[in-house]
């Protein structure tokens, strides 16, 4: 077989197996694969929020730079619609290769955002660009490789104040509650380091499965960020085109530079000209993880492949202002999504910080 076509199909099967492990998991917590078709199968999210019985609405929110992005809301749940209390504000976002819809995909007593709107809360699902849901640009199109041409720096100075802000303002609260699972950590840190204002506008930090190294991480997603750059840059963004959600080679790219740079910066855009094109200065900035100063909430698994208990665990000292930590033994990457425990194993702790705090 010609290399080439050997090294594109070795990269196709690399990340369609990343992708069923980190939408299925590996470990007990997972739920299990079954042949019958579930009616949300062919829903979109607010068909699938609608189906369970809970109210849904949806929102496209312009960023800075021209992204168009969807955003979801459970307002309430199905037994406290005649609450005139204020209700707590919790945003939920996802991580990389998924989108808003993993929030619930299981059904509602097993699903976090259905959980959360159950509990009273005012519950918000974010989707990053790129994903299938903000697939939008006020001048490129999908097909355009400007309209790619982001990672998870663009997700935390662009997305994440966009979205934030207009919850802020549609709901008429000055703070809400933030939760992200793996890169929805990933973009928080990065925005909460940099972004002051931001940052004083979040109640609360919960982070499931934090990542922003990469040393100790092992599986497909680990190989998939190790590919060269050449070849990352031949096929991938057809083959991502084609799988859970969407990102951007960008994206990826950003996150092989943070594995082997062992530093958590932005985007290295190649030359000291371009970097200072758009950092003002020759190398990628720092993000200063002792600059955060939300409180943050921690859990992570110890089975966990990609947001590997190594990392974490080099991750909790540089974190000021730290409130709790947990690690559950048996959970892996998607327990934390798709775990049927979860609600006995880790709900109740948010929802009882959410109540307290």
């Amino acid at each position: 077989m010609d290399p080439v076509i050997k090294g594109r199909c070795e990269i196709q099967w690399l990340l369609a197996d990343a992708c069923w492990i980190l939408l299925l998991g590996t470990a007990f917590g997972s739920t299990n694969i079954t042949r019958v078709q579930n009616p949300e199968a062919d829903m979109n999210i607010s068909q699938i929020i609608s189906y369970w019985g809970y109210p849904s609405e949806k929102y496209d929110v312009k960023t800075e730079d021209g992204f168009i992005l969807g955003v979801f809301r459970i307002p309430y749940g199905k037994r406290n619609s005649n609450q005139t209390a204020q209700r707590p504000v919790v945003y939920l976002q996802h991580g990389m290769f998924v989108s808003a819809s993993i929030w619930i995909a299981n059904p509602p007593e097993s699903s976090l955002a259905f959980a959360l709107a159950d509990a009273g809360c005012d519950v918000w699902m974010g989707n990053s660009r790129g994903t299938v849901w903000s697939r939008k640009h006020t001048h490129y199109s999908p097909e355009s490789p400007k309209f790619w041409a982001f990672s998870f720096d663009e997700m935390a100075k662009y997305d994440l104040p966009a979205t934030l802000n207009f919850i802020l303002n549609k709901t008429s609260q000055e703070q809400l509650y933030y939760l992200g699972h793996s890169q929805g950590t990933t973009t928080a840190f990065a925005a909460f380091s940099t972004n002051p204002t931001l940052s004083s506008r979040i109640k609360l930090f919960f982070a499931l499965a934090p990542v922003v190294s990469v040393q100790y991480s092992k599986g497909p997603l680990k190989a998939l960020i190790s590919i060269p750059t050449p070849i990352l840059k031949s096929r991938l963004d057809v083959y991502l085109s084609q799988n859970p959600a969407g990102t951007s080679v960008q994206n990826i790219v950003h996150w092989r530079q943070i594995l082997y740079s062992a530093k958590f910066q932005a985007y290295d855009w190649g030359n000291p000209a371009k970097n200072m094109a758009h950092y003002n200065q020759v190398t990628p900035p720092l993000y200063d993880l002792g600059a955060i100063k939300v409180q943050t909430v921690i859990w992570n698994g110890g089975q966990d492949l990609f947001a590997a208990p190594k990392e974490v665990e080099k991750l909790l000292p540089k974190l000021p202002k730290l409130l709790y930590y947990r690690k559950i033994p048996y959970y892996n990457h998607i327990d934390f999504l798709l775990g049927i425990d979860a609600p006995n194993e880790f709900f109740p702790e948010i929802l009882y910080l959410i109540n307290e705090w």
